[in-house]
């Protein structure tokens, strides 16, 4: 049962990276309806960022709060109803509230899947299960690229969002059928109820979400998110853009090529929890399989450095690789805060951690598009993306020395944190 909440937490991921690639795919058809230059584009990132930044922050308390079954459908609901919206938009300012309320609405499905990952895995399989979800979103970055071409060949743009904002409420049906915690749910057989004592036992100190704040690690999971995803969230806003505008690509060819570094991000998604998992199972401590597995997603990420100077199918190649480390990298560390941290907080410190990315996804989104409006290029941007994940892990050494959980082996170290 457990590897069945795992798909269908990964289907509810796949639809949010479905919606929202839906705006940076279409953007060239939407601009011929509602022009944009780079510098309004990077204002439509950073509306859906900066509420996206906030809702995670707050809808990972909200889930602590709500409970994983009910926070996560009213979450799933308002941003399904959001992405619709963006059909109905007739200017920038329609374009960039319904961004905003999009936002609001993904903020919270992070924090609410790593939630169920920490009330449904054991420490052991929480990598591979979060590998597995988090897979979810090469799905559905996969997806967008020829399922948009499709429809922009039969229909209007404004399609794509009435169409992707239904498959998020049909979501909410299967989510209020399916899912219930392990200690509620009626189908669960027996033998696998005891298995699960050792996460429905769980117990730890209990922190107030104020308190986070004073603590190093969760410190350390934030400014890390900040950085990597500065990069992540350039190549996943920018790539069908830089197709456009250096390659000379076009719909068709964008529908035909984009999918391939999301399919890349996939498997890194299943090999860096995976990898991690087995280390576990080696006998290697969590940290040492956590780090060990961090810092060889970092290490490929410098070679997007080399994507300004070769041919497209070279560029496609290195984007993919780049892909491939982002989400083998993210995986493990969307895994950290059930690592750390009990139960009672770990949608909020997820929250925070994905506040801390989204920030970095403004920051560096606003400057690509000043940089690329005053005649810079894409090499110096390329050059900065290259650096930020390993200065990320160099964040993770310093700030998590020891990865224990909360309340056993690291208890006095918490204590006096607060």
């Amino acid at each position: 049962m457990r590897w069945r909440i795992a798909i269908l937490v990964t289907a509810a991921i796949a639809i949010s990276y479905l919606d929202r690639q839906t705006l940076p795919v279409a953007v060239k058809a939407i601009a011929r309806d509602i022009p944009l230059s780079n510098q309004q584009f990077s204002f439509l990132q950073s509306s859906f960022l900066i509420a996206y930044a906030a809702m995670y922050a707050g809808g990972g308390k909200l889930t602590d709060l709500l409970g994983t079954r009910r926070g996560f459908a009213i979450i799933m609901l308002f941003w399904s109803l959001a992405c619709l919206s963006h059909g109905f938009a007739v200017s920038f300012a329609m374009l960039a509230a319904s961004r905003f309320l999009l936002g609001i609405g993904e903020g919270g499905g992070f924090p609410a899947a790593t939630r169920a990952v920490a009330e449904w895995f054991p420490a052991h399989e929480r990598a591979t299960a979060m590998g597995i979800i988090n897979a979810g979103t090469t799905v559905g970055a996969l997806v967008a690229p020829p399922l948009i071409a499709s429809i922009l060949l039969v229909g209007n743009w404004r399609w794509i969002f009435f169409i992707t904002g239904a498959v998020g409420v049909l979501w909410v049906i299967w989510w209020r059928t399916s899912y219930f915690p392990p200690d509620q749910h009626p189908k669960l057989s027996f033998a696998e109820r005891r298995q699960l004592q050792s996460v429905t036992a769980e117990v730890g100190i209990r922190i107030r979400w104020i308190d986070l704040l004073g603590i190093k690690e969760a410190w350390g999971l934030l400014l890390a998110k900040f950085l990597s995803d500065a990069a992540w969230y350039f190549y996943l806003f920018w790539l069908p853009k830089y197709l456009y505008d250096a390659r000379g690509f076009d719909i068709k060819a964008v529908g035909l090529v984009a999918w391939i570094p999301y399919a890349a991000s996939g498997v890194g998604c299943l090999l860096g929890g995976g990898f991690s998992s087995y280390l576990l199972s080696r006998g290697f401590s969590a940290g040492r399989a956590r780090k060990l597995a961090l810092g060889l997603s970092a290490a490929l990420m410098p070679f997007i450095l080399a994507v300004p100077h070769v041919g497209v199918a070279w560029a496609i190649a290195l984007f993919s690789l780049a892909y491939f480390g982002q989400q083998s990298w993210s995986t493990l560390i969307m895994v950290l805060p059930t690592d750390l941290f009990p139960r009672s907080v770990v949608g909020a410190v997820a929250g925070l951690t994905g506040f801390g990315g989204a920030m970095g996804g403004i920051a560096f989104g606003q400057l690509v598009g000043f940089l690329l409006d005053h005649g810079f290029g894409y090499g110096p941007v390329f050059r900065l993306a290259a650096s930020f994940h390993l200065l990320a892990f160099l964040v993770i050494l310093l700030a998590i020395p020891v990865v224990a959980p909360l309340g056993r082996a690291s208890k006095l170290h918490y204590e006096a944190a607060l």
